[in-house]
């Protein structure tokens, strides 16, 4: 139940615009009216460009509206007098975590904050250790947060916000790029400070589950406020969040799959309690059949190993006081014509892994050998590894830099040295292949794109070199749902032209949807590989990972434990689960 006491946050006839209008200005706010309630907790969904993290930034002055008011308490962001005052009752925590870090030590960075607010030094070492514990990071709290992993500099910058001790938390997608355990932890501090301590929390997110624990959730599209309401009233209308680009709850969407062919079944579940508890109702009223069984698939035939990874070590800063252990023994093989999949926590040396894959880094230990070339040769062609694996990082609108789009494109096929026709013909190919029309993008100013198009430049960027291999370090993190659902799209179009996929990820439903196989890295080691069959079925083992197996695994699970259904062998997709359930409760 909502505990509503005053309103913290007024925004009244809000409107903003980028640009001036020399500029083609563009309206990222329109007419927007909303209050939020000290103590409330408020999600606010909708998809990429649809004005969520433009409201956000509102809420403590960081952009100041073009028309109407934002009230913070009784201060207004329009009066420079407020500004302190506001910023220190609204902390903030954003999606990058690069644009947040300030300090070159871990706890100088999350003492920022306190100390900017004149907090007492005694004080301030009390925070940070709080703050430090509250996101599991004090091991770190003396290391460069350069050297650290995304999801873990994500960490850092919500311990440095806690450390404030702010009325109000905005989220803007800031567990993006955490795993599945990491996020559920932050978003358990995140409930334990809202339901315990009373603090207003605003959460910018696109994913769905996120959403279940607000008290209310606002859907915005096209810079207004299209839907809100509590998260049980809004997930009941699926089409409607669907024709905005946006998602249901795995577990929502299972219950409403079995509702549509049993009416009796309730559609709007929320939690796997509540779906355990309708299952085992529904199930006294049928007689359940056997349950379907997918056994794991037979061992892919022995394929041409493109990159081999054997037992390798690498070290950052090696050989100085910083020296740091990221891999310790990685074991990893490619094969011709796979889909492999890649999950482990944050800071378990995946992203450090996949680097070795085009020797962008090179093994201090082991041995790397990619397209019959062992990279510790002197003589290994590095120019032509790169060409042929093609690597899209973790953030790929970093790799974006030329003003237009047609160019930044091109900028690797030139470097080809091959003529103006072949390279016009690669861009426009590229182009296609991540569903970006050439005519209408090649001269579009590359910056002003949305993060879902900029996203599809970087793609094309590298797929423009033709690679046989493709490794890709979480691709669809920050996308909304259709945005995330286009892209992978196009990415398994490649695949099905030919092209090897690796993929980092930390969606495990995605991974399970499409992966030959999975490696598990854990604490710079290779932990497991196998089949998603194999691999989702060692739950209790994946959690003591740090990973968390696809939803409906652990839906399944549930069932089984509360003897609702037989003990099962695994199932770990959406649709598996549909099929499987259905069965059992309308047996032929």
């Amino acid at each position: 139940m909502t505990r509503i006491l005053e309103a913290i946050l007024r925004l009244e006839n809000l409107h903003h615009t980028y640009g001036s209008a020399s500029e083609r200005p563009v309206q990222a706010l329109r007419n927007v009216n909303l209050t939020i309630h000290r103590g409330e907790y408020v999600a606010i969904l909708g998809h990429n460009g649809s004005g969520k993290s433009t409201l956000a930034r509102h809420l403590n002055g960081l952009l100041l509206p073009t028309g109407g008011d934002v009230w913070v308490k009784d201060g207004n962001t329009k009066d420079p007098a407020a500004l302190r005052a506001i910023r220190a009752t609204v902390g903030m925590v954003f999606q990058t975590p690069d644009n947040q870090i300030v300090a070159t030590i871990v706890e100088e960075d999350v003492a920022f904050g306190p100390e900017n607010l004149g907090v007492p030094h005694a004080e301030m070492v009390t925070r940070v250790d709080w703050a430090l514990d509250q996101v599991d990071m004090q091991a770190f709290r003396h290391r460069a947060p350069h050297m650290l992993s995304g999801g873990q500099k994500q960490r850092i910058c919500i311990a440095g916000v806690l450390a404030m001790q702010p009325d109000v938390l905005v989220l803007d997608e800031s567990t993006a790029m955490l795993d599945p355990l990491g996020r559920a932890e932050v978003l358990a501090i995140v409930q334990r400070l809202n339901r315990e301590q009373g603090v207003t929390v605003v959460a910018v997110t696109h994913f769905m589950q996120e959403a279940v624990q607000a008290d209310r959730v606002i859907v915005m599209d096209g810079g207004e406020i299209v839907l809100q309401g509590t998260p049980r009233d809004l997930f009941r209308q699926a089409d409607r969040l669907r024709a905005l680009h946006l998602d249901i709850p795995p577990i929502t969407e299972l219950a409403l799959a079995l509702h549509e062919q049993i009416p009796g079944f309730p559609p709007d579940l929320l939690t796997s309690e509540e779906f355990v508890q309708a299952f085992q109702q529904q199930a006294l009223t049928t007689r359940p059949a056997p349950l379907i069984t997918y056994p794991a698939p037979p061992a892919a035939h022995a394929a041409i190993p493109l990159i081999e990874l054997d037992h390798v070590v690498h070290d950052y800063m090696r050989d100085t006081p910083l020296e740091v252990r990221a891999l310790h023994d990685i074991n990893v093989t490619i094969r011709q014509g796979e889909i492999v999949g890649v999950i482990g926590h944050t800071g378990s040396g995946k992203s450090t892994a996949i680097q070795h894959m085009n020797a962008l880094l090179r093994p201090h230990g082991g041995r790397v050998t990619i397209l019959g070339q062992d990279v510790s040769q002197q003589q290994v062609d590095v120019r032509a590894i790169r060409q042929q694996v093609g690597l899209l990082f973790q953030f790929p609108e970093a790799q974006l830099f030329e003003r237009y789009v047609g160019d930044d494109i091109a900028y690797g096929p030139r470097n080809l040295k091959l003529s103006r026709e072949a390279v016009r013909e690669r861009v426009r190919h590229a182009m296609t292949a991540v569903g970006l029309d050439f005519t209408d993008f090649k001269d579009r100013m590359t910056f002003g794109l949305s993060g879902g198009q900029m996203r599809r430049v970087a793609l094309a960027g590298v797929l423009a070199l033709e690679p046989k291999v493709l490794v890709l370090d979480e691709p669809t993190a920050g996308l909304d749902p259709e945005s995330r659902r286009q892209l992978m799209a196009h990415i398994l179009a490649l695949h099905q032209q030919g092209t090897t996929l690796v993929i980092i990820s930390h969606n495990m439903d995605e991974l399970a949807a499409i992966c030959d196989r999975l490696y598990v890295i854990a604490d710079g080691r290779t932990a497991l590989e196998g089949s998603p069959a194999q691999i989702f079925a060692q739950v209790d083992t994946l959690q003591s990972l740090g990973i968390s197996a696809p939803t409906v695994t652990l839906i399944m699970a549930e069932l089984a434990k509360a003897q609702a259904i037989p003990a099962t062998p695994t199932v770990y997709t959406l649709e598996q689960a549909k099929r499987a359930l259905l069965a059992l409760l309308t047996p032929s």
